[in-house]
């Protein structure tokens, strides 16, 4: 006889094993490190092969994290300057003897100034494209490899990785919050980037219009056979022109239309996801192109109040030796 019956059980199914007596799965302490190891190493190795945009991502962090804990100087920059177009060539007009009082007798009509003729232009400043042409390293280094084409353009620079490296090294010495509220380059630190480097000359332009601002341009590189930096993609990109063709010639004509420029894109051979793929060195952009990437100034970090709005150029003043 059973002495001691038992109660009925409560559990109904499988039996239940106390959460305190369920044996535990280990995982090694072997396969952890080496799955830690592992996610550093993909870790590492998108940032550094920049895939998915992780070391876009990585990169953009740093600047941020930098311009927190070194914040740009708030020293001052120089104006904007505001050229008034020329002009147009136009004889003064001799007044005729029925207009002059009876007393006064007319002076001798000076020979008359031979018109110009107006003809097409097709102007380039550089015959070689791809011999100072270079790209930037990263996607934030426009400005630097702009500056060094125009210095290689002049002759006071080569093309080369370790140049773009050192120019960049040196931003400290001439940013300004003014200039740049992201800190590093804009375009006044380019003008003494420029400077530094024993090209003088260059002064920051700011026009209402982009006819004005590509004929300026034009005016420019014909005064002084020197190139011309215009601040594409709303102030964001850095573009260099060598050249134009118009229906005349804008030093002569200030009614002339400018059909397009020559172009060095530091971005090549890149593709833009806004922007579209970028063209090879010299490549004749012409007026839908300029309508599409020469934007006016327009910055996301904050207001500039004489430049947003406008088409800026960094054009030149003095001839190229």
């Amino acid at each position: 006889m059973d002495q001691h019956p038992t109660r009925p059980s409560r559990h109904v199914g499988p039996t239940f094993v106390p959460a305190s007596r369920r044996r535990r799965r280990r995982i090694p302490w072997r396969i952890v490190v080496v799955a830690g190891l592992l996610a550093v190493a993909l870790g590492v190795g998108a940032v550094w092969t920049n895939a998915f945009g992780a070391g876009d991502r990585w990169s953009g962090l740093l600047a941020r994290i930098d311009l927190i804990l070194d914040p740009p100087p708030d020293r001052p920059i120089r104006p904007i300057v505001t050229v008034t177009p020329s002009p147009s060539p136009s004889a003064t007009p001799t007044p005729s003897p029925a207009s002059l009082p009876p007393d006064v007798t007319p002076s001798p009509s000076p020979t008359p100034t031979p018109t110009p003729a107006r003809v097409p232009v097709d102007v380039k400043i550089v015959d070689d494209h791809e011999a100072v042409f270079t790209t930037e390293i990263t996607k934030e280094w426009c400005a630097p490899a702009g500056v060094q084409m125009v210095l290689a353009i002049h002759g006071k620079a080569d093309t080369s990785e370790a140049f773009q490296r050192k120019l960049v090294s040196r931003v400290k010495e001439w940013e300004s919050w003014q200039d740049s509220h992201n800190g590093d380059w804009g375009p006044n630190a380019m003008i003494l980037a420029l400077e530094a480097y024993g090209v003088y000359g260059y002064q920051l332009e700011a026009y209402e219009s982009r006819a004005e601002a590509i004929r300026r341009s034009a005016r420019a590189i014909n005064e002084t056979n020197a190139p011309v930096i215009l601040m594409a993609w709303r102030g964001a990109h850095t573009w260099v022109m060598t050249g134009y063709k118009a229906n005349a010639d804008p030093s002569l004509f200030p009614d002339a239309v400018v059909s397009g420029t020559y172009i060095l894109d530091p971005w090549y051979p890149r593709v833009s996801t806004i922007w579209g793929p970028s063209d090879g060195p010299g490549v004749f952009q012409d007026n839908a192109e300029m309508v599409r990437n020469f934007l006016p100034w327009r910055r996301p970090e904050g207001k500039y109040p004489d430049r947003d709005g406008k088409f800026l150029i960094i054009a030149p003043t003095l001839p190229r030796a």
